[in-house]
């Protein structure tokens, strides 16, 4: 089995390149570590977004500014505003409903608020042997996030 590190090595081998372009509309100079990562959940938050749109369109059966296709009732219906969890804290996005109610995005769900991977790491506590008082104190810890008893026990029975 290869060692943590080496799959670390492929994982981030697999990551898409970005385009110098792209990231000099981040660059602000001489950037903190505080200003990178404002910048990661910036990119994050446009990425997130631009993915429930093509959802929608996807949904819809047309891009936005286009016609609607004929016989068709359904249409965008604005935003609504959302606070997902992720594993570098809370994001606030701004998600595309569509009039009759009908679409149901894949990426972060309908009365979701976790964005992948936060049960899992839940589990893995658990798994490891922590009492349910300390896995409260990762979301706490990590998100800022204060989780009941009740919520963790359902996440760790699967």
């Amino acid at each position: 089995m290869p060692s943590k590190a080496k799959r670390m090595d492929r994982a981030v081998a697999k990551l898409p390149s970005i385009p110098k372009e792209l990231v000099s509309h981040f660059l602000t100079g001489s950037m903190t570590g505080e200003a990178i990562e404002a910048a990661g959940a910036a990119f994050k938050k446009a990425l997130i977004e631009a993915a429930l749109n093509a959802e929608l369109s996807h949904h819809l059966g047309y891009e936005p500014g286009e016609e609607q296709p004929e016989g068709t009732t359904n249409h965008r219906n604005g935003v609504t505003a959302k606070t997902a969890l992720t594993g570098e804290g809370r994001l606030a996005i701004a998600t595309p409903p569509d009039r009759d109610g009908s679409f149901e995005p894949v990426l972060i769900p309908k009365h979701a608020r976790r964005f992948t991977g936060f049960d899992d790491k839940v589990i893995a506590l658990y798994a490891r042997g922590l009492t349910v008082r300390e896995i409260q104190g990762f979301p706490l810890e990590s998100y800022g996030t204060d989780v009941s008893a009740g919520r963790i026990i359902p996440t760790c029975a699967g």
